[in-house]
């Protein structure tokens, strides 16, 4: 046998955070050497972090990787250690890892396959590097080797797929595999998703098992840029057994993950499969050869334990539940905020969002104790930190129930409640008088007077823009951000009132769909995350019908007569945004998938919900920044682009008319 320990770091990362990076990639290595471990795989971009957008192109910052990489170096005596950063080479801007062995760098291996779709922009900063070609590269005044290399450490040939290698169907993993690479190490930066993880776990284990190697898999953690949210979820595997995984979702700085891995068991593998044929080639350009000693390790048997909470019937609630609590607890203290601030109308989308600000605290104390959260909110002054989470949340949190002449006991009490059961400071004030002096100084200004038989939109818009001067000025008093409450269906269609309740520095939950929403709810009301306690007082919000609350009682309003049931908008913006069908494609998928609906209703549905989406792209372009869940996000920013003018689908909508009139 011959054994090597290696290993994956997950790191919580700031762009352009210079100090703070190399902090923690020096923490990482030190825990690693600790654990004996020779091989080490960081994260993708780790010395900048990896969303530094348009930043990238700064000379600025190619030269301070460059000042940090050779100040992480003396760290890596004894070791083997791959850094990423952006490197300039001949007028392009690579992508690339660093392997520095023993104090020195070997070579820089670039990246060959781009991200460039979702939220993901690699080609707008990054070239892709060619197969099989190796440059010589001048930095700073010093030569090395650059392209796409492998390495012979010692006798170990070490290579890489970087993060969206792996995800290709022409993975370099395959033409490693007959250079007879041992080790393939992935630094990436792959932002969570809903049901990711699996995917990540299988091009692990099949490229560990198909290119006989061992792979050792690292990535980011936590809430890195803004938007969007790392999982961390480290993992080793070898010959096709996954042999070490990480935990996801934590609130640490940095994880290490380590392995013993066989290399000549992988070898032998390879040697025992018949198709397998080895590159006999003498002369092999994109090979680096440096000479290393590594550690004598003995053998360990793997021991995987995943949390209870990684499998069953309820991994979306618990993973939506952690990537939110994980990203509102970084943007809390990257922005240095100090704490947050909602409206809490006694709805379902206000209220899931103070609820995931006090499981935020929860778990947040759960992982790092009092003085471990104390510690990382230390730019909050007088925050005491104790093991009771009302306590906390009260200290952090801060709700407002704004009536209007319009408000029911219903939503009031139902604010009321949860704030209580959650500990929130809780305030509550009338904008009824506020409302009323904007609509005479108006009537007054135009000499129209207003009724809502002619000026129903204005007079909702009103109220809401009403709360949002006195909620912001609440925010501004506490030093607090303001979290904005819409959702992602609500988006699509622009049912909200912007400069109202669209106001915020944040959107947590623009990424979600309402239908799914509820449901959340529905199970943090009765069951709540695993070891965690549910919240009970969510009752008072999931028997409410979804209402703005915003016209006469009498009108009865509420937002699926508004809108349409929110099972069929959350299906038709499946089908028409991600999947980019018009609306003849959505009408006939829409007939097959909700038969109890009329094809004249339906197609009512299809097309106020074309008409909006067309009309309220300016809406999408001003939402707050939100989190990414998953892969059907609206943001125009950093996803879906739309036009804020065009023609609205006038011609299929004018087709879709006249089928329907044909099936009648």
């Amino acid at each position: 046998m011959k054994l090597i320990k290696v290993g994956a770091a997950v790191l919580n990362q700031l762009p352009l955070d210079w100090a703070g990076n190399k902090a923690r990639i020096l923490a990482a290595i030190e825990e690693a050497r600790r654990a004996e471990v020779s091989v080490l795989c960081l994260p993708e971009l780790c010395i900048t972090g990896y969303g530094c957008e348009d930043a990238f192109l700064s000379p600025n910052t190619v030269h301070r990787a460059w000042k940090v990489l050779k100040e992480l170096l003396p760290a890596t005596k004894g070791m083997i250690v791959s850094f990423g950063l952006p490197v300039l080479h001949q007028h392009g801007l690579f992508n690339c890892a660093c392997l520095a062995v023993d104090g020195r760098i070997a070579g820089f291996t670039a990246k060959r396959f781009l991200a460039g779709d979702g939220i993901h922009y690699e080609p707008r900063w990054f070239k892709p590097w060619p197969q099989q070609v190796r440059n010589d590269a001048l930095i700073e005044g010093e030569t090395f080797p650059m392209g796409d290399l492998h390495f012979d450490c010692g006798g170990v040939r070490i290579g890489f797929e970087i993060c969206e290698d792996a995800w290709v169907a022409n993975r370099p993993g395959a033409t490693l595999a007959l250079k007879g690479v041992d080790i393939i190490l992935n630094p990436s930066a792959s932002h969570f998703a809903f049901g990711k993880l699996e995917v990540r776990k299988r091009f692990v284990l099949e490229g560990s098992r198909a290119f006989g190697t061992s792979y050792v898999y690292a990535n980011l953690l936590g809430n890195e840029a803004g938007r969007a949210i790392y999982d961390s979820g480290a993992l080793i595997a070898s010959g096709g057994k996954l042999v070490a995984a990480g935990p996801r979702f934590g609130f640490h700085d940095s994880n290490i993950t380590s392995a013993v891995i066989d290399v000549e068991a992988t070898r032998l593998a390879q040697a025992r499969t018949a198709s397998f044929q080895p590159e006999l080639n003498e002369e092999d350009e994109c090979l680096v050869r440096v000479p290393f000693e590594f550690v004598v390790v003995t053998l360990e048997i793997p021991n995987i334990l995943w949390p209870a909470w990684e499998s069953g019937s309820d991994v979306k609630e618990e993973e939506f539940t952690r990537a939110e609590a994980l990203a509102l607890f970084d943007y809390l203290r990257k922005s240095k905020s100090h704490g947050f601030v909602v409206s809490l109308s006694g709805g379902a989308d206000s209220a899931a969002t103070a609820c995931l600000v006090h499981l935020m605290v929860a778990l947040g104390l759960r992982e790092l104790g009092p003085d471990g959260f104390k510690a990382k909110l230390a730019h909050i002054p007088n925050l005491s930190v104790t093991a009771d989470v009302r306590a906390v949340t009260r200290q952090l949190l801060t709700t407002v129930y704004q009536a209007s002449e319009h408000s029911g006991s219903a939503t009031r009490d139902a604010a009321r409640a949860v704030a209580a059961a959650i500990g929130a400071e809780h305030h509550e004030w009338e904008i009824g008088d506020m409302v009323s002096r904007y609509m005479m100084t108006v009537e007054k200004a135009t000499g129209i007077k207003l009724d809502w038989a002619k000026h129903d939109i204005p007079l909702q818009n009103i109220q809401a823009r009403v709360r949002s001067p006195g909620v912001w000025f609440l925010a501004n008093l506490k030093n607090a951000l303001l979290l904005s409450t819409s959702n992602r269906s609500e988006a699509a269609v622009g049912y909200a009132t912007m400069d109202g309740d669209t106001s915020g520095g944040l959107s947590p939950l623009a990424g979600i769909d309402k239908a799914w929403l509820r449901h959340w709810l529905q199970w943090l009301e009765t069951k709540g995350p695993d070891s965690l306690h549910p919240i009970p007082a969510l009752a008072a919000i999931n028997r409410q019908t979804p209402t703005a609350e915003l016209r006469p009682v009498d009108c009865k309003q509420t937002d699926e007569a508004d809108l349409m049931p929110y099972d069929v908008l959350d299906a038709i913006e499946r089908v028409a945004i991600r999947d980019k069908q018009g609306p003849l494609e959505v009408f006939e998928l829409m007939r097959t998938q909700f038969p109890k609906h009329s094809v004249q209703q339906l197609g009512t549905w299809i097309e106020r919900f074309f008409r909006l989406w067309s009309r309220n792209q300016w809406k999408r372009e001003r939402y707050a920044p939100s989190f990414h869940l998953d892969n059907e996000n609206l943001d125009p920013k950093t996803w879906c682009r739309f036009p804020i003018l065009s023609a609205g689908f006038e011609t299929e909508l004018a087709e879709l008319r006249e089928m329907i009139a044909q099936l009648a």
